[in-house]
């Protein structure tokens, strides 16, 4: 009983350096096109981190802050809006802040101010989207990459075969055929995840950049929830009925 307790965490230890043994074998035989993808899923894994982290210090997952400050300022609590805004790092929320202020100017014209928030929404977003080209290249070039690596080693074995002549052994040809499927296999394992990742990360900045145009444009629109004041409703009043017995 004892001989097997200690047997089993050297037997745990034991196969650890047999799992990375396997996996420089892979390595040696998939050749340099398997560095050059793993050397490829590392840069992914390295933006993906970079693109979480910028995320978060713009607290980009924070949709209530914009929307609570322009509702504030819609039923005429701008100081509030304001400093509420003010305090937010998102970028909904700084360009309706700029919005709100470009409209408190009287010396400046709805258009000059809708341009310069446009622009500077557009620069937010563009800062958004450092580093996604990358991944985006990575997403694509990895299959290839692996479809190359087979092609490759299928030749390889082809050659191998054609020397060997009439001592033809099925071992060569089946060892070259699964050598030159790991690249193809690595590919597709690299490319998959960061298409995934790609796909999210844009639909994170879309997100924010429909919600960005959609809250400045409420700053210059009017609200069409509010109960309408109408001219009708006021005549009305004027020419209520008056109560009988009422003075005069």
């Amino acid at each position: 009983m004892e001989n097997q307790q200690v047997g089993d965490p050297l037997t745990a230890v034991a196969e650890e350096p047999g799992m990375l043994a396997q996996g420089l074998d892979w390595l040696i035989a998939g050749g340099p096109v398997v560095a050059i993808l793993i050397a490829m899923s590392v840069v992914a894994v390295a933006i993906l981190g970079l693109k979480l982290w910028q995320f978060r210090g713009v607290r980009l997952w924070d949709r209530d802050t914009a929307r609570r400050g322009l509702a504030l300022y819609r039923t005429g609590k701008a100081s509030r809006a304001a400093e509420l805004l003010r305090a937010s790092p998102n970028p909904a929320a700084r360009v309706v802040l700029l919005a709100m202020r470009g409209k408190a100017r009287r010396d400046l014209d709805e258009g000059k101010v809708r341009e310069e928030v446009v622009r500077c929404g557009l620069d937010m977003l563009e800062m958004l989207r450092a580093y996604m080209r990358p991944l985006e290249v990575i997403a694509t070039l990895a299959p290839l990459l692996g479809l190359f690596g087979t092609v490759l080693g299928m030749i390889e074995a082809f050659q191998q075969l054609e020397q060997a002549g009439n001592r033809i052994n099925p071992a060569i040809l089946s060892g070259g055929i699964w050598e030159a499927l790991l690249t193809t296999a690595v590919g597709l394992a690299v490319a998959i995840p960061t298409v995934a990742v790609v796909n999210w990360l844009e639909r994170m900045i879309d997100r924010t950049a429909h919600e960005m145009d959609n809250l400045v444009t409420q700053v210059f629109t009017a609200d069409l929830t509010a109960a309408p004041q109408t001219e009708e409703s006021h005549a009305g009043s004027a020419y209520r009925t008056p109560v009988a017995g009422a003075a005069e």
